[in-house]
C-alpha cells in the first residue's frame, strides 16, 4: 500500500537528511524524513556533541589539577562520571529537543522505522511504502572493526560504548590515532587513566599537516600518553582484570578496557541501494559534486559517499541537495575548504591544502611560514603552546591554514574564509585583530609572510 508521494524522501536523519528536510521545507518542498533512531543520527547522540561534552568535562578537570599555576587553591578530588554523564546527556537532550520541535514546525513528515529503497523512487518502511519524486540517501555510518576483532561492549568497546561508560577506567589501549582516537585518549588521561594509542600509520593524526602531528604527539608525551605508531594489531584475549593486546613484533601490552576507534564505515548493507542500481564502491554510494547517483532523481550526501566524514560536511551537502532539487544552480563544495577539528588537549584544526600536499601539487612555488604561540599574548595567559602554519604560493593565494593549540578550533572561520577567498597575505596583513585574542596569531602569521613580521618567526 502506498502512504503518500513526497518531492523530496530523505533516507536517514542525521547532519545530512536533517539539514536537506529542513532547506527543502523552506523553499516550499513536501518532505519525508525516514528514521530508525533517533533525529539527528550519529553527530548529535553518539558523535560530536556528546564527545565535545567530554572533552570539556576534561578541560575542567585539567583547570582543576593545574590551579595552582594561575594562583588558584583548589583540589581535584575525583571525576564523578555519573555527574559527567548528566551533563553530556542534558546538552544532547536539549539540542535534540530544539531539532524536534523545528523539523516539526517546518511540516515535515516523519516517518519512523527502518528504511529501505525498493524502487528507484520508492522508500519501504515495515509494510508501508513511500514514493518521493526525489530520493536522498543520508543513511550514515557506523563504528568499523578489524577482521576477527570481536566488539563485546565491555572490556573491547568503540566511542558509542566509550561514552555510556559509567566509570574512568585505569587503563585504557585506544586501537586508533586517527581523530577518535586522540579525543578518547585526551580525555581518559585529563580523568586520570594511563592511555596508550596503537597506530599502524607513521604518525598520529595522519590526515594532518606533519608539522601538526609531530605537534600532538610531543604534547600527548607530555601529557604522559603512550603512543606506538607503525604499530598494528595482531590480537586481543580477556585476562582477569581486562585485555591483553599482541601486537605485531609480539608485544603484549595489558589494560583494563580497549578502544577500537580505526574509522567509521559506511551504513548501506541490506538497504536496497544496490539493486536498485545505485553504484556504489567498498559499500560507499558513488555521488559527482551535485550528490547526485547514477540513478536519476536519487541523491546521496554525508558518511555514505566517499570523502571526510564530517557532519559540517553532510549537513552543507543536505543543504546543496536541497537547492539542487528546488532548481536553485548552487555551487559545489570545495572538499579542501571544509575545516577540519580534533578537539585534544591540544586542538588541532586545519583548512585547505597541507604542505606535503601542495607540493606535490605547484612543486617549488610553494611557501610555508610557522608562527608560535610562544609570541601571541592570550596564548600565553591560557598557557598554551602551539603554532598557526601557512602555505601558500609565492607571490600567490594561500592554499593550507593548519594550527595546534587550545581553542584554535574557534580560529578556523576566519582561517577557512582566507582559503575560500583565495587571499594572499597582502589582503590579510592590513585587517586589524583585536588585543589579546589569539585570533591575532592569524594576523601576525599572515603579516609575516606579507614581509611584515613584527615579532620572530620561522
Amino acid at each position: 500500500m502506498s502512504e503518500g508521494e513526497f518531492d523530496v524522501l530523505i533516507l536517514g536523519a542525521g547532519s545530512g537528511g536533517y539539514a536537506c528536510a529542513l532547506r527543502a521545507a523552506q523553499l516550499g518542498l513536501t518532505v519525508g524524513l525516514v528514521e530508525k533512531g533517533k533525529l539527528g543520527g550519529t553527530c548529535l547522540h553518539v558523535g560530536c556533541i556528546p564527545t565535545k561534552a567530554l572533552l570539556h568535562a576534561a578541560e575542567v578537570a585539567d583547570s582543576a589539577r593545574d590551579a595552582s599555576k594561575f594562583g588558584v587553591t583548589a583540589t581535584l578530588d575525583g571525576i564523578d562520571m555519573a555527574g559527567v554523564n548528566s551533563y553530556k546527556d542534558g546538552v544532547v537532550s536539549r539540542l535534540f529537543k530544539g531539532l524536534t520541535g523545528l523539523v516539526k514546525s517546518r511540516g515535515i513528515t516523519v516517518i519512523e522505522g527502518e528504511g529501505r529503497l525498493t524502487g528507484p523512487r520508492t522508500v519501504s518502511v515495515g509494510d508501508a511504502t513511500y514514493s518521493g519524486k526525489h530520493v536522498v540517501l543520508a543513511s550514515g555510518s557506523y563504528a568499523k572493526t578489524l577482521p576477527g576483532l570481536d566488539i563485546d561492549g565491555e572490556r573491547v568497546i568503540t566511542s558509542e560504548h566509550a561514552l555510556t561508560l559509567d566509570r574512568v577506567p585505569e587503563s585504557v589501549i585506544v586501537l586508533g590515532g586517527g581523530v577518535i582516537g586522540c579525543e578518547f585518549a585526551s580525555v581518559w588521561a585529563s580523568f586520570g587513566a594511563k592511555v596508550t594509542i596503537l597506530e599502524a600509520l607513521p604518525r598520529l593524526v595522519a590526515v594532518e599537516d606533519e608539522a601538526s602531528s609531530k605537534a600532538l604527539e610531543r604534547a600527548f608525551r607530555k601529557r604522559k600518553i603512550d603512543f606506538r605508531t607503525n604499530t598494528s594489531f595482531q590480537s586481543v584475549e580477556h585476562t582477569e582484570s581486562g585485555v591483553a593486546v599482541t601486537v605485531e613484533g609480539g608485544d603484549v601490552i595489558e589494560a583494563e578496557l580497549m578502544l577500537v576507534a580505526v574509522g567509521r564505515g559506511p551504513s548501506t548493507d541490506g538497504l536496497g541501494y544496490e539493486e536498485q542500481g545505485v553504484a556504489m564502491e567498498r559499500g560507499f554510494v558513488l555521488a559527482d559534486e551535485h550528490c547526485r547517483t547514477n540513478v536519476e532523481g536519487v541523491f546521496a550526501v554525508g558518511d555514505i559517499v566517499p570523502g571526510l566524514q564530517l557532519a559540517h560536511r553532510g549537513f552543507q551537502q543536505g543543504i546543496l541537495v536541497a537547492e539542487e532539487i528546488a532548481g536553485l544552480d548552487p555551487r559545489p563544495i570545495d572538499e579542501a575548504g571544509i575545516p577540519r577539528v580534533t578537539y585534544s588537549h591540544p586542538e588541532i584544526a586545519s583548512v585547505g591544502l597541507d604542505e606535503a600536499a601542495a607540493r606535490e601539487q605547484y612543486g617549488d612555488d610553494v611557501t610555508t611560514l610557522t608562527y608560535d604561540l610562544g609570541g601571541n599574548g592570550k596564548s600565553q595567559i591560557l598557557q598554551t603552546q602551539g603554532f598557526v602554519k601557512l602555505v601558500a604560493l609565492k607571490d600567490g593565494p594561500v592554499l593550507g591554514v593548519h594550527m595546534v593549540g587550545d581553542r584554535v578550533g574557534e580560529l578556523i572561520g576566519e582561517a577557512q574564509l582566507i582559503y575560500g577567498w583565495e587571499a594572499h597575505a597582502d589582503d590579510v596583513a592590513p585587517l586589524v585583530h583585536a588585543h589579546p585574542t589569539q585570533n591575532e596569531a592569524l594576523g601576525e602569521a599572515h603579516l609575516a609572510l606579507a614581509g611584515k613580521p613584527l615579532h620572530a618567526h620561522s
